[in-house]
């Protein structure tokens, strides 16, 4: 059935009020024990004194988080404020060249920030995977950039190479890490697309602009090749009407974010807590369900933000950078489950849906699936941990085509044919449900510790069950109603 199936207007408001009040209740549960915890010995790494004018101690457990908007803001401002001003400077004096102009910026603020050496192993990987794409072979170029990426993951190569970077600084290792490996995605990107051209190759100076991009070159998000080039070499530079009110809306949006987050952080402490499992056995069902919740939701609104950040700049430059990531507070299906837009793009482009053709083939599906979760497990780094997401995620990408091809037959089929839409609903409705959990532990697993999601699963499954494990399925449910509600909504518009 499509997704124009209406439910009752009376429905969809009970669905909303008991999420509502379900949020509401979880996050008292979280503040209560945050409040009652606060110090707690095995909290004093992670939360430390706040704001002044609070009066309580601050999560400052997110090195990430901490990194961007306290401990270096004023860096991270100071560098792209400098790409801001420099790049509307050559905008005005030479249009031209404002790709290449980009390209001198970014070499330089890499250079000040990590030293020449780390430019120069940045170049080599850069010249390496040039010279391959001009052999035209695409596994071959795939190959190589796997195994150049692999470097950075196993000793004795990271070592080595990580001793190209002059200094000792706290964010040495985040930009070594951060550099190479969107560097080497970069550099793939590059390769595949020259193994596409048939008219020639691309020069390398169009790599070495594309790769030097300073908002995309530390922390992403990654835009493959093809896109950024049409973009940047853009003559065409009119701005639509709003576009930069809308820019503006943006950033204030951001702006107001990281302020909302870092005062939530003073009431509840969802990221410390988890690392807790002493307490973490003596809490409620509901802190626990709800920590789980919280967990992702701020896991999606960091990369939003993070990423909108540098997305607003490259706005300015005249790009359509990658969305961010759907939140998870949208998500009930494995397909559309991903943390980094770019990375989900670039995977798309050159593994699944090179593999997988129209993914109406289970064979096929199999094979592009598991190929796409070989290279995420390299990208994230081969571990006990990532190896597990990685696993479930591909059982439930897979699972889902699997389920989806057995009710499409008979008599599955003509059932769901002799339904009204608004049941057919409700139905699809109940399996999203379970879906929806599977996305939520496999992902806590990653984000926080296996022995969390294993608790999380424990309780809400087994010693939950019956009445904790039919509340949570209830409320899922309301969730994944109101979803496709907005869902339905959005489509009837456009």
């Amino acid at each position: 059935m499509g997704i124009k199936a209406a439910l009752p207007k009376y429905e969809i408001y009970f669905y909303n009020v008991v999420l509502c009040l379900a949020m509401f209740w979880a996050a008292s549960w979280i503040f209560e024990v945050s409040s009652s915890n606060a110090n707690r010995r095995t909290f004093k790494p992670s939360v430390k004194p706040g704001w002044y004018y609070f009066g309580r101690k601050m999560d400052t457990a997110d090195f990430e988080w901490m990194m961007w908007f306290s401990r270096f803001r004023e860096h991270i401002l100071f560098a792209l404020s400098g790409h801001v001003l420099f790049a509307k400077i050559c905008s005005m004096l030479a249009p031209q060249y404002r790709s290449l102009l980009y390209m001198v910026y970014g070499v330089l603020a890499v250079w000040t920030s990590m030293g020449w050496t780390y430019v120069t192993l940045i170049l080599s990987h850069c010249i390496l995977l040039y010279s391959i794409s001009l052999v035209k072979i695409r596994w071959l170029c795939f190959v190589t950039g796997l195994c150049t990426l692999a470097t950075f993951k196993c000793e004795p190569f990271v070592s080595w190479q990580a001793g190209f970077v002059e200094g000792d600084f706290e964010l040495r290792h985040v930009l070594f890490y951060g550099g190479c490996g969107f560097t080497i995605m970069r550099c793939m990107s590059f390769a595949l697309e020259n193994c596409e051209r048939k008219d020639g190759n691309y020069n390398i100076l169009e790599l070495l602009k594309y790769n030097f991009y300073l908002p995309f070159f530390y922390f992403g998000p990654i835009m493959t090749f093809d896109k950024f080039y049409v973009q940047v070499n853009r003559s065409d530079r009119t701005r639509k009407e709003w576009e930069m009110w809308n820019i503006s809306v943006h950033g204030l949006i951001h702006l107001g974010v990281v302020i909302i987050v870092d005062v939530l952080f003073h009431f509840m402490y969802i990221l410390t807590i988890p690392t807790d499992m002493k307490l973490l056995k003596h809490l409620s069902d509901w802190a626990l369900v709800g920590l789980a919740y919280f967990n992702l939701v701020y896991d999606w609104v960091k990369a939003a933000v993070m990423f909108g950040v540098i997305n607003t700049i490259s706005r300015l430059d005249h790009l359509d950078p990658p969305k961010p990531p759907k939140c998870i507070t949208m998500l009930y299906v494995f397909a559309e489950t991903h943390f980094d837009r770019g990375i989900n793009d670039w995977l798309c482009k050159y593994v699944y849906d090179y593999l997988g053709g129209k993914h109406k083939n289970v064979l096929e599906e199999l094979v592009a699936t598991l190929c796409t979760f070989g290279v995420a497990i390299l990208w994230l780094g081969p571990c006990k941990v990532v190896l597990l997401w990685a696993f479930f995620n591909c059982f439930g990408l897979n699972f889902e085509l699997w389920t989806a091809r057995f009710f499409s037959m008979e008599p599955f089929a003509s059932y769901e044919m002799a339904m009204s839409e608004a049941m057919s609903r409700r139905i699809r409705a109940i399996f999203n449900t379970f879906n929806f959990w599977s996305i939520v532990l496999y992902n806590v697993l990653a984000l926080n510790s296996l022995d969390f999601a294993k608790l999380v699963a424990k309780r809400v499954l087994l010693k939950g069950f019956p009445v904790t494990t039919i509340i949570a399925m209830f409320v899922t449910y309301c969730l994944i109603q109101v979803i496709k509600e907005r869902e339905r909504t959005q489509r009837l518009a456009s």
